[in-house]
């Protein structure tokens, strides 16, 4: 009965996505929906089965050493009035074998924009990115992570949102208007890689009376001088990231209850480029629950070109992630380094290598990553991905994931 209970608050959180999304395409010009000013509707997608390995045994009854599930996108877009005016809708879906939580439906984009000279406006569900750091973005804050797709928090849910931009001599100004907050995605009972205790997302609290209607605001300035790209960004609303509570469900079970606090964050980030170097640098001070902190990330990465006189390249990434809450905070990144390599071999399969490590200067945990892709032919794209959490001790945030080692196989086939 719980679990009905819990599909019932999916669903009206999906209906109530989709009808702010209608409520606000409703807003568009007339001319956005009249045959003469639309060209032909391109579409395009992909399909991607997926298969995933577990090199340890489960610590919970239901979950397995293996699963299967299949991903689906397709983008519809067309463009008019020259190019100044377009519509795009990108659904996505995946089915689980063995994860409920994990078979979901998403409108990654659903858009209208329009330029008028300097300015840009754009109205529906969109995804907006925040950030130069490679191992952790920390000032990213417009959209939800969809963390049953992908654990190092890449993958995004669509944002209901208005955006107005507009691009000066002396920078570009982004302003958002976020009238209906989404979700974390968690894996089920049944999920892996997953905490030891499971969240319970329809136990979700809230600091603000409105819940997922409150209405959030943000803004950011960016501009480029010479070799250096600046931005500066504040946000006011629902935290993206809940903290999580222990709690009983309504079985009487212990679950992970997350809360969703109100927060003033103003945040920087900064990238310069210097002939084969790059550093980067980006930052926050965040305003939550009456306490003020400070996260930081910044670092290097230096580009060996034509490596032994081919056409690969090789990157070399070294990043370090600070807190200043410090392990208590629950962030698994408070103290930590990161050391990568990208390896680009520049042929006509589009291959690439991106690996690296995470060391808690605290605990010593260590988590390791390795993402490989390649394109096969004209219209299939393999990647492999496998995650490992080593020495891992009880007090680090990343001990739930410890048993839960994976490898990783995806092929799309794109059309």
């Amino acid at each position: 009965m719980a679990y009905q209970s819990y599909s019932d608050n999916k669903a009206l959180s999906l209906a109530a996505l989709m009808a702010t999304s209608l409520t606000l395409s409703a807003a568009l010009p007339l001319q956005a929906y009249a045959d003469d000013f639309l060209e032909e509707v391109e579409i395009s997608g992909y399909i991607e089965p997926e298969l995933r390995f577990f090199s340890q045994s489960p610590n919970r009854p239901g979950q397995d050493a293996n699963d299967f599930s299949i991903a689906g996108e397709v983008t519809f877009e067309t463009f008019w009035d020259d190019s100044d005016q377009w519509i795009v809708v990108k659904p996505f879906a995946r089915w689980d074998m063995r994860d409920h939580e994990r078979s979901h439906w998403d409108l990654r984009e659903a858009k209208y924009a329009r330029v008028m000279g300097d300015w840009e406006f754009r109205i529906g569900i969109d995804k907006v990115f925040w950030g130069v750091t490679e191992a952790a973005h920390l000032i990213d804050i417009i959209n939800q992570t969809d963390l049953v797709e992908s654990v190092d928090g890449e993958e995004k849910l669509g944002q209901p949102m208005v955006q107005v931009s507009t691009t000066q001599d002396f920078g570009t100004f982004d302003f958002y208007l976020l009238p209906y907050f989404r979700e974390r995605t968690y894996p089920s009972a049944d999920g892996r890689p997953a905490t030891d205790i499971p969240v319970d997302e329809a136990s979700a609290q809230y600091e603000s009376s409105q819940e997922e209607r409150h209405i959030d605001f943000a803004a950011r300035y960016s501009n480029t001088f010479e070799d250096w790209d600046v931005g500066l960004g504040y946000f006011q609303g629902t935290a993206r990231d809940p903290i999580l509570n222990p709690g009983l469900n309504s079985s009487g079970q212990l679950v992970l209850i997350p809360y969703y606090a109100q927060i003033k964050q103003v945040s920087v980030d900064v990238q310069a480029t210097k002939e084969a170097w790059l550093y980067k640098f980006e930052g926050l001070m965040r305003n939550q629950l009456g306490a003020n902190y400070f996260q930081a990330s910044g670092g290097i990465e230096y580009t060996l070109y034509g490596i032994f006189d081919t056409p690969e390249d090789l990157g070399i990434i070294a990043e370090y992630i600070w807190d200043d809450r410090g392990e208590d905070s629950g962030n698994p990144f408070s103290n930590d380094v990161f050391a990568g390599m990208r390896w680009a071999l520049n042929d006509e399969a589009s291959t690439t290598l991106l690996g690296g490590g995470i060391i808690d200067l605290d605990t010593a945990a260590l988590s390791l990553s390795l993402e490989a892709e390649r394109r096969l032919g004209d219209d299939y794209f393999v990647t492999i991905e496998a995650r490992m959490f080593t020495n891992t001790p009880q007090s680090d945030p990343l001990f739930s994931y410890s048993d839960d080692d994976f490898l990783q196989l995806r092929v799309a086939k794109y059309f």
